[in-house]
């Protein structure tokens, strides 16, 4: 699990192709991997990686053909910038929201500009993610946590502050940059609540949209 805080912005180092599957080189930067092990997890623009090689620049992470075809990191070349981000601890502050690293979605930025000092963007998400986005609500975006300003169908608004765009790689985004999506696993286990997950007719759930509205939880 992660927070969705970025803790520096590395480079890609170096791809090299495996069979189907690349092993990513990473450079780290700033990153402190002083308490890193070989088999931990870290995040690489909101995707949670294996780390299988350790060195005194950075790490180096098998992704599957399945991880490149459904995010971003397909798109990396040698040189390109992520966000990085270690698995949470239980001494961690938790300044953002609970983040799985498994990303639900490839988004694409539809605008940008301007909004006093911040940067706001629009944003467009898959159709099938849309339930889960809502208004000040968390999605996190390239690893990043957010909170969403407004939502119309499958697009939304983020408005981004300076220090933000300054310690992430949001700052390059352009019209048609694809990020990567997660929506808030709190709005994926209420809608399995609500389904009453893989419960027979005879065991059914006990909670419904009305007692979700009953109990302050839906409007």
């Amino acid at each position: 699990m992660f927070t969705g805080i970025i803790q520096s912005v590395g480079r890609i180092a170096d791809l090299q192709p495996k069979g189907g599957d690349i092993a990513l080189q990473v450079n780290t930067g700033k990153l402190d991997l002083s308490d890193v092990a070989l088999g931990d997890s870290i995040a690489v623009n909101g995707v949670c990686l294996t780390a299988i090689a350790l060195s005194d620049s950075g790490f180096t992470a098998d992704v599957s053909r399945e991880t490149l075809s459904l995010t971003s990191l397909g798109g990396l070349s040698q040189g390109s910038r992520v966000n990085l981000e270690k698995a949470l601890t239980l001494q961690t502050r938790l300044g953002g929201h609970l983040v799985s690293g498994h990303v639900d979605g490839l988004g694409e930025v539809v605008s940008r500009h301007h909004d006093g000092r911040s940067e706001r963007f629009r944003i467009k998400a898959p159709d099938e993610l849309a339930k889960y986005i809502a208004a000040k609500g968390s999605i996190t975006i390239d690893g990043v946590s957010l909170t969403v300003n407004k939502v119309e169908a499958a697009e939304f608004e983020i408005n981004i502050v300076p220090h933000t765009i300054a310690e992430t790689i949001i700052g390059e985004y352009q019209s048609g940059t694809k990020i990567n999506l997660e929506v808030d696993v709190v709005a994926r286990y209420l809608e399995r609540l609500i389904q009453g997950g893989a419960l027979d007719e005879t065991h059914s759930s006990t909670i419904t949209e009305a007692f979700l509205a009953e109990n302050g939880f839906k409007s």
